[in-house]
């Protein structure tokens, strides 16, 4: 059975989505029969003793490495960690690393070199040839070369189709309003899209998002009040008029990027909305009224891009055992699996024991080498531009 991770690592919240499947064929005309897995962590980093990157914790006592994981910063400062010096983009391979090893380790389907396992990372539209060379790179230097890199929007997109397809060839608009920014990007979808569905240029602005609507509310509240009286005014009909003020006043990005593209919102033919920060109705529905255009908003658009990131890689890990049985030849079905069980006489319970006690004698033997590399007095310092606390 072919699975699909994808991981989306923003500035603010990471999200890995696991896409599963019953078949690797279905017939035609109808969706595939999947499950999907999410989990939604805060992206900061930090080291143990011995060097074990964790994610998603705020240490009580201690430090931990925060605002590293947009690349276009240029204020961002390496990481120190130990006797290492992570960029960056290391330090998003590292959180890539960490989702995949806590993700799949105890997966039935998962044996380390699986090429039923798909994987997808996502990235800034806005991102350039060298934002996504020095990621790659980072990925390839740990050993993730096969962790494929996809663009936000395109993995956006990926989810629309495969949630509301087959779709008509055209625009679709996706807003994207997470903590740290709003990133707005045309992508074409349908049959005959292009390799790169991308039309124009991918706008970004820091002044919407959850930041830039928490700080209007403050405010609003006023400065030196708690967060729970900040919370206290703001609730109601107070918040909704908020809202609504905030997500109007971007429609200028967008209109934006119609321009930069030489297209209007007649040639559009629905917006998408993604981000942690579309799930008020809100959202959806101030873009609706103002745009005149169909917009469609996942359950939780907070996950939209990874669980797109997800079917990617899941597609992609199809591919890989289409050809891998391409290359063993055809068999009579069934054939190849009643002479693997015969020959290896394992139930399946067995093959999964021995699958986790393999991984984690790799993994100790791993974590003594990182020990050796990683000071237990020394995990991360001089880390001031990046967020240390």
């Amino acid at each position: 059975m072919a699975v699909g991770l994808g991981l989306s690592i923003g500035t603010v919240n990471t999200v890995s989505a696991l896409a599963e499947e019953g078949s690797a064929k279905a017939p035609p005309g109808r969706r595939w029969a999947q499950r999907s897995q999410s989990i939604t962590r805060r992206t900061t980093l930090t080291f143990d003793s011995t060097g074990l990157a964790r994610v998603g914790m705020i240490p009580r006592h201690g430090r931990a490495i925060i605002e590293f994981a947009d690349l276009t910063q240029r204020s961002i400062m390496s990481a120190r960690v130990g006797h290492r010096a992570l960029s960056p983009a290391d330090l998003v391979a590292v959180v890539a690393e960490s989702l995949i090893t806590e993700t799949l380790l105890d997966h039935p389907h998962y044996d380390g070199h699986s090429t039923g396992v798909g994987i997808a990372l996502t990235y800034p539209a806005r991102y350039n040839e060298t934002h996504v060379g020095d990621l790659r790179a980072s990925l390839d230097a740990i050993g993730l070369d096969r962790v494929e890199l996809v663009a936000e929007p395109i993995a956006a997109a990926t989810w629309l189709e495969a949630d509301r397809g087959p779709l008509m060839p055209g625009l679709a608009l996706v807003y994207d309003l997470g903590g740290a920014s709003l990133d707005v990007t045309l992508v074409r979808v349908g049959a005959g899209c292009p390799s790169n569905p991308i039309v124009g240029e991918p706008m970004r602005s820091a002044e919407y998002g959850g930041r830039a609507f928490g700080a209007l509310v403050a405010s609003r509240a006023g400065h030196g009040l708690p967060s729970d009286s900040i919370s206290g005014l703001v609730t109601g009909t107070t918040a909704d008029e908020l809202r609504t003020k905030h997500v109007r006043a971007s429609l200028k990005l967008v209109y934006r990027c119609l321009r930069v593209a030489d297209v209007t919102m007649a040639d559009v033919d629905c917006v998408l909305v993604v981000g942690g920060a579309a799930r008020p109705v809100e959202v959806a529905q101030v873009l609706a009224g103002e745009l005149a255009r169909p917009v469609i908003t996942a359950p939780d658009p907070e996950r939209t891009i990874a669980d797109g990131a997800a079917i990617i890689g899941r597609r992609a890990a199809v591919a890989a055992e289409e050809l891998s049985g391409k290359h063993h030849g055809k068999r009579r079905p069934g054939a190849h699996r009643r002479a693997a069980t015969r020959a290896l006489g394992l139930s399946q319970r067995t093959k999964q024991r021995l699958t986790r006690v393999a991984l984690a004698a790799g993994l100790s033997v791993a974590g003594v080498g990182m020990a050796l590399a990683l000071p237990a007095d020394g995990v991360v310092v001089g880390l001031a531009q990046l967020g240390l606390h």
